[in-house]
């Protein structure tokens, strides 16, 4: 297995993720919050290359995952609810978002919830429908309920974390904000997210660019491989 996609356009995009991923690591102003947060990233990283050196996977699907884990890796270095968003606004326009929108909380962790069902889902109808051989409308619908699944799982162990390693500032790290219902709105976001996302995959009737060649399959000892054709 090599560690990079075959695709040229994958190949890159995952290179400059590791660039981007490299440069967030650099002086981040809570190392302890980052190493926690980016226990998830690795294990993604590590699924990312397990899938795309066995399955094919669409540009589409592929920037999408990579996408999401950008957002995710800036919540990484600044803690979700420390993200500058609004720092950044005003260097740009002058004015905060929270000006804007009459925001009292910082909403960056709202928005990478929601990124999840919105970006995630996609790529996991198009997995399903392929090599689980589903119909489109069942594939949408476990797509979503995939959504939903770990975003419940993933409060679950934040939560578990939180408590075992850091009870002294679980409030920080769970980024809650004085909501005691943050991870029940989380969810729902994600949730949200992903019904959008199917949606619109379904409205298209699950048409996406067309897929790249399946990997070819690893020879047996003696056996010369055998190139795929294209």
């Amino acid at each position: 297995m090599t560690f990079l996609p075959r695709d040229p356009f994958q190949k890159q995009l995952f290179a400059c993720f590791l660039v981007f991923f490299a440069a967030s690591c650099i002086a981040p102003p809570n190392v302890e919050f980052m190493l926690m947060q980016h226990v998830p990233t690795i294990a993604s990283l590590v699924l990312l290359v397990y899938v795309v050196n066995r399955l094919a996977l669409s540009r589409l699907s592929y920037s999408l995952t990579i996408l999401f884990l950008v957002l995710h890796t800036i919540g990484a270095r600044y803690l979700y609810s420390n993200t500058p968003y609004d720092r950044w606004a005003y260097w740009l326009t002058g004015h905060t978002i929270s000006e804007v929108f009459g925001l009292t909380r910082n909403h960056y962790d709202r928005v990478v919830h929601f990124s999840f069902g919105l970006l995630m889902s996609a790529p996991i109808q198009e997995l399903e429908q392929r090599y689980l051989k589903l119909s489109l409308t069942m594939s949408c619908v476990l797509a979503i309920e995939f959504v939903i699944a770990m975003s419940a799982i993933y409060e679950l162990i934040e939560w578990l974390v939180a408590v075992t390693f850091a009870p002294d500032w679980a409030e920080s790290f769970l980024g809650q904000q004085g909501d005691p219902f943050d991870g029940q709105k989380d969810m729902a976001l994600a949730t949200l997210g992903a019904i959008i996302s199917i949606g619109a995959i379904g409205l298209m009737g699950g048409r996406r660019h067309s897929p790249l060649p399946e990997p070819p399959v690893l020879p047996a000892a003696g056996i010369p491989r055998v190139s795929p054709k294209n």
